[in-house]
């Protein structure tokens, strides 16, 4: 599962992409809008702005707004970024590779086989949709 922190940041991101991307929101707005708590959005957009996902805005016409178009930003990376590794094993990890301690040896897992199926899959889904793709999907049934 997704942490909580890692919602919160693809809900915030949503809603500047949904506001377009010229258009700051402020954080109070973005708060209610998506029903973050707003000292937990504040470090999430400081997080999402060190990374160069947002930038913030001062003045009367402030807020945070969209660094990258909407169609850059993919959903596995905000996830990789915010959690860590997208991977149920830790030998099937792109960015935090470690092998199984108690395994003999990786080629032979069949469960690092099935899981790798899993991992695949889940990457592929989550590396090719953008905020922008989500936008498009909302209305789609699960």
């Amino acid at each position: 599962m997704i942490s909580q922190k890692a919602k919160y940041a693809l809900r915030a991101l949503v809603s500047l992409a949904r506001s377009g991307r010229e258009q700051s929101m402020m954080i109070g707005e973005i708060s209610r809008q998506q029903s973050i708590p707003k000292k937990f959005l504040e470090q999430i957009l400081l997080e999402l702005k060190r990374a160069g996902y947002v930038d913030s805005r001062r003045g009367r016409a402030g807020g945070y707004v969209l660094v990258k178009a909407p169609e850059e930003i993919m959903f596995g990376e905000v996830l990789r970024l915010i959690d860590g590794p997208i991977a149920p094993l830790p030998c099937l990890s792109k960015i935090a590779y470690r092998k199984c301690e108690d395994c003999r040896e990786e080629a032979a897992c069949e469960i690092r086989h099935v899981f790798e199926r899993v991992t695949l899959a889940t990457r592929a889904v989550l590396d090719q949709t953008s905020l922008a793709d989500s936008l498009r999907l909302e209305d789609l049934p699960v």
